[in-house]
């Protein structure tokens, strides 16, 4: 049974943790009263959704550096569900706190760990594609305009913007930039880069007058919300949560498994879905939007030095401290200086180490990574990783049914058959060409199984099949399909078929789907010696009665 665990807080990395989580909150800020507002829930919303789901996320979750919040994917399902629920914002917050449970869920079913068969040119593409977004994003920003709706609304009024920027903006961005680029890794561990950037640039600001800044944050108590659920509602409540769980777990797991390319380290999946669960449940209870792992909080924590549970625990304190009142300290950071701050963060996060390796990396793989990039840059996360993963299990596919295929053989002749020891060969070649081998070894799947049966159909003059499983450990039901077809097809034709080498779990899978049924039991061997001195006898025994039949024919002429 799963056990709910409060993650352990260490203090040996206390100075790093703490820096890293107030940067991450700093760069959260913005974006989580942005992600209230869009959402319809009002920028409180998203402020506590940041607070909630950040602290529980990290005192229950998987990831150790990870940083949660709202999201964009999450706040654009967060916004229909507000939209259904416009007049009953306790049933919306209900839908929310029914979500976190779902996630709970998931993970004491264990199902986070299906994530760890991602395969690496998409984790690539996807980090490659979110560096992008990040970069594009916040050129606006840097230019002194308010933050684009989306990347294509950014491509599109670049040229513009350009063309007559906010040189105060541009010019607190460029330094924000540089002094985070320029700053000796000496001097970082004592003040993280990305803080002595939003100091210098708040100074430089005091000079500048025509810079936005952060301004007045919405500041108070949450409004605690209770669950509202009415029975006519519920079927779809139960579907919007569902929807609002499985986004939130598939972004927040993409995020863990960019943390540990970044750090090095390996998350737990399963305990991740119960963390963000738990802070979901809590953000419902709260009024506050439901979050995930959030890629850009998480890398500017990690960047900052942030390794462990405490800094997203620093992270959630911070923010609350903000809207208890703290607001008006961060109220004069330029948007122009966390545009800085950002555009580093992007291209730290673009894979450059698989980038460098494009021209000789497998041309499939390379052609996948930027299928994932193109899709997370101009479509959306989930679209590219659902496209990628789909696109690399059909390559996977491909590869493996190729292989099966190769080790299939119909064998005739012995001296083809370089696997059969020498007392196996010398049985097979008494069966003087009246036998047909079929050969298979390694895994067998629904890949290889139309070959199967075509392999069998090229050799048409034999009169015994010995279907020699010895060398296979596992079998899916495609392939014992298209056994049974061989199997039966012999059998009409009158032919013995004899069955070799039966592992256990092939044994189990053919008995349960009734192939087995196709053949008596005295035609299954344990080994593929008894199966050919079986073969032998019948072929000579069916030889020497044609003999027996010949002669009555010759002294009856």
């Amino acid at each position: 049974m799963y056990r709910f665990r409060l993650n352990a807080i260490d203090l040996g990395n206390f100075r790093n943790d703490a820096l890293g989580g107030v940067t991450a909150a700093i760069v959260a800020l913005p974006l989580a009263i942005a992600f209230g507002v869009a959402s319809g829930a009002g920028p409180v919303a998203g402020l506590y959704g940041a607070i909630c789901v950040g602290l529980f996320a990290s005192l229950f979750g998987g990831t150790p550096a990870q940083i949660s919040g709202p999201t964009g994917p999450m706040t654009i399902v967060s916004a229909s569900v507000f939209t259904m629920y416009a007049g009953e914002p306790a049933v919306a917050f209900t839908v929310v706190m029914m979500a976190g449970a779902f996630q709970i869920l998931f993970g004491m079913l264990r199902l986070g760990r299906f994530v760890n068969l991602m395969p690496y040119p998409v984790i690539s593409g996807f980090m490659t594609g979110i560096g992008c977004i990040l970069i594009i994003m916040q050129l606006e920003p840097l230019l002194g305009y308010s933050s684009p709706t989306s990347v294509t609304n950014a491509i599109s009024v670049l040229p513009e913007q350009l063309s007559r920027p906010n040189w105060d903006a541009v010019v607190i961005g460029i330094v924000s930039l540089l002094v985070c680029f320029l700053t000796p890794r000496r001097f970082s561990r004592i003040l993280p880069a990305p803080l002595l950037a939003l100091a210098v640039s708040m100074m430089l600001a005091l000079g500048f007058g025509d810079a936005t800044t952060i301004g007045r944050i919405p500041s108070g108590l949450p409004e605690w919300r209770w669950p509202a659920v009415t029975f006519g509602q519920l079927n779809e409540m139960l579907v919007s949560a569902a929807v609002l769980a499985a986004l939130g777990s598939i972004d927040s797991l993409l995020t863990s498994l960019v943390a540990d390319n970044v750090t090095r380290t390996f998350h737990d999946s399963d305990k991740e879905l119960v963390g963000q669960g738990i802070g979901n449940l809590v953000a419902g209870f709260a009024g506050g939007l439901p979050g995930a792992g959030a890629t850009i909080r998480t890398l500017t924590n990690v960047h900052s030095g942030g390794r462990t549970p405490l800094s997203g625990v620093v992270h959630s304190l911070v923010l609350l401290a903000m809207v208890l009142g703290l607001g008006p300290l961060v109220a004069f950071i330029p948007h122009a200086a966390l545009a800085g701050i950002l555009i580093k963060v992007g291209i730290d996060v673009i894979d450059w180490r698989y980038l460098r390796r494009v021209t000789r990396a497998p041309r499939a793989e390379v052609v996948l990574m930027f299928v994932v990039l193109f899709l997370t840059v101009f479509v959306d996360v989930i679209t590219a990783v659902a496209t990628g993963v789909i696109l690399a299990s059909l390559a996977f596919v491909k590869e493996s049914a190729e292989m099966q295929i190769e080790s299939i053989r119909a064998l005739s002749d012995p001296e083809h058959a370089p696997f059969l020891s020498a007392e196996e060969t010398e049985l097979f070649r008494r069966c003087q060409g009246r036998l047909l081998l079929l050969y298979f070894s390694g895994l067998m799947s629904f890949g290889a199984a139309k070959e199967i049966t075509r392999r069998f159909s090229i050799v048409a003059t034999y009169d015994v099949l010995i279907i020699d499983l010895h060398d296979v450990p596992r079998m899916d039901g495609s392939a014992t399909l298209a056994l049974e077809e061989i199997v039966e097809r012999a059998s009409e034709e009158g032919k013995r078929v004899l069955l070799a080498g039966l592992t256990t779990d092939v044994a189990r899978l053919m008995s349960r789907m009734g192939v087995l049924d196709k053949l008596h039991d005295t035609h299954r061997f344990a080994t593929r010696l008894e199966a050919l001195a079986s073969a032998a006898d019948v072929i000579a025994a069916q030889m020497s009665q044609g003999d027996e039949g010949e002669g009555h024919l010759d002294s009856s002429a």
